[in-house]
């Protein structure tokens, strides 16, 4: 069965983004050593227009052939007219406002997200990433099989959190950190017991 993985930035206090939802305090080049490891390692995770001048193969090998992400995390690419920001993966846009895609590549979901994600878990393929945002993770929590935070050494006081819900303790257990010399550190969990 696929796996859905939740791989996000996030800020000491957890945060994924801005009150109005930008998110360019995060650096907007990961340092060298970071960006090295997260190309190798994570390459399905940068938009197709960034694979050439990383030195991605396109397009990259990797886990995941699908994400999910909500309306938020789509809309900067929208606004700069880019109607398929991974055009390398399926990617499905909850929203109950956008009119259906011309775009092959990307599908717009007005339905429940967890049911959605766990039919589309039990279909053939990679796994699924979940891009973001904060609202659709905090629904799909339960859903998350592994959490991979790049933890910023930023404290932002207010935002988007990582996973907005209702307080419902979710637990994870750790069995990946590697810290970089710029201060980030790239934590894997994977999901407790259910």
């Amino acid at each position: 069965m696929r796996e859905l993985v939740y791989y996000v930035a996030s800020t000491l206090d957890g945060f994924i983004a801005a009150p109005d939802g930008s998110y360019d305090f995060f650096p907007l080049m990961p340092e060298p050593d970071v960006l090295a490891h997260l190309a190798a390692e994570w390459p399905q995770t940068f938009p197709t227009f960034a694979h050439t001048q990383l030195g991605i193969d396109s397009p990259p090998a990797g886990r995941f052939d699908a994400l999910v992400m909500g309306r938020s995390t789509y809309d900067p690419a929208l606004k700069l007219g880019v109607t398929s920001p991974y055009a390398h993966l399926k990617q499905y846009v909850f929203s109950r406002s956008l009119p259906p895609s011309e775009d092959p590549q990307v599908e717009i979901v007005d339905a429940d997200p967890v049911t959605f994600v766990r039919d589309l878990k039990r279909q053939p393929g990679g796994d699924i990433w979940l891009c973001g945002g904060g609202q659709l993770a905090g629904q799909l929590l339960g859903e998350v099989d592994e959490l991979v935070v790049k933890l910023n050494p930023i404290v932002a006081g207010s935002g988007v959190p990582l996973a907005n819900r209702e307080f419902a303790p979710h637990r994870f257990t750790l069995v990946e950190a590697c810290p970089f010399d710029s201060g980030l550190v790239l934590l894997r969990y994977t999901a407790g017991m259910r």
